[in-house]
């Protein structure tokens, strides 16, 4: 809300409407801006590549988050560096290399999945295994050179091994790729 006093020299409805449209705008651009992650290369990530495989079974070629630079019980921020000797780029597409969006969902469940096994007291006896995915929406192409900043968060408190997540990819201030996941908690036999 604003608290001020505001003075005009030719007040009238349509300037007034206009005006509270034009602060609207500006306070969720701000809003906006504060929920994309920071990312320093150089600050010491929570997890890095060693310690997000004691978390997940994926090996490269199919490791697809490469440090942890955020994480509390609710939600997480991962790091994906695309490079251009990614295996799927000499396909995908040889002249106008794009990763492709299913691989940009597997890097936000690999992500929630290193959230949820981090709470966990015998992370190393339990797997999640994805289950679902709602709302996917690509706004832009990920390339080569590319930062990826993938956000995921606790839609719902794990009931019965079941995780909601909610997930963004951020390259740069732009958010490229959103999707809803679900996923469960087993344990490995």
């Amino acid at each position: 809300p604003l608290k001020a006093q505001i003075m005009a020299a030719r007040p009238g409805h349509a300037a007034n409407v206009a005006f509270a449209k034009k602060i609207k705008k500006v306070m969720q651009k701000s809003k906006r801006d504060a929920s994309v992650p920071q990312y320093d290369p150089n600050v010491k990530p929570i997890f890095d590549g060693k310690d997000i495989m004691r978390f997940l079974p994926h090996k490269y070629p199919f490791l697809f988050v490469d440090k942890i630079i955020e994480i509390s019980p609710k939600h997480i921020v991962g790091v994906k560096n695309v490079t251009v000797s990614e295996y799927f780029f000499p396909g995908h597409f040889p002249n106008d290399p794009i990763m492709p969006g299913v691989l940009q969902i597997e890097a936000m469940a690999q992500v929630g999945g290193v959230m949820i096994l981090s709470d966990l007291e015998n992370a190393d006896e339990y797997a999640t295994l994805f289950m679902k995915i709602e709302h996917a929406k690509f706004k832009d192409k990920v390339v080569p050179g590319d930062t990826m900043l993938i956000r995921m968060e606790l839609t719902a408190p794990v009931r019965r091994g079941i995780c909601m997540m909610k997930g963004q990819v951020f390259v740069g201030n732009k958010v490229v790729t959103e999707a809803e996941l679900m996923a469960q908690i087993v344990k490995k036999k």
